[in-house]
């Protein structure tokens, strides 16, 4: 998704809506539906909220790529040796097999 509009297209078609029954649905005039899916106008966030609550959907943030990522892991992974991350893949492998073995067929 790029921005507003595309998020709110696809909701609205993913609910099999047409602009005209969004509209009703959110209580928003059917023009207004009209000139957000067509980047006319950049709607509210509140807004956009509510016109996805009537397609059955949601407005989620969610952390952009390498945010919130404990990267505390993976900087003490790298300061040890060769020899000392080897030594670690057996325990690694036995918990990957365990996993597997969890997993539903």
């Amino acid at each position: 998704m790029r921005d507003a509009s595309d998020l709110l297209r696809y909701a609205r078609r993913r609910a099999s809506l047409s602009q005209r029954a969004l509209a009703e649905r959110a209580g928003v005039p059917q023009s207004t539906v009209a000139r957000i899916e067509s980047g006319a106008v950049d709607p509210s966030v509140s807004l956009l909220a509510r016109l996805l609550r009537a397609c059955d959907a949601a407005l989620i943030a969610i952390p952009g790529s390498g945010e919130g990522i404990d990267r505390s892991l993976i900087r003490s992974m790298l300061a040890r040796s060769p020899e000392e991350r080897l030594a670690t893949v057996p325990a690694e492998a036995e918990y990957l097999r365990a996993l597997d073995a969890a997993r539903p067929a």
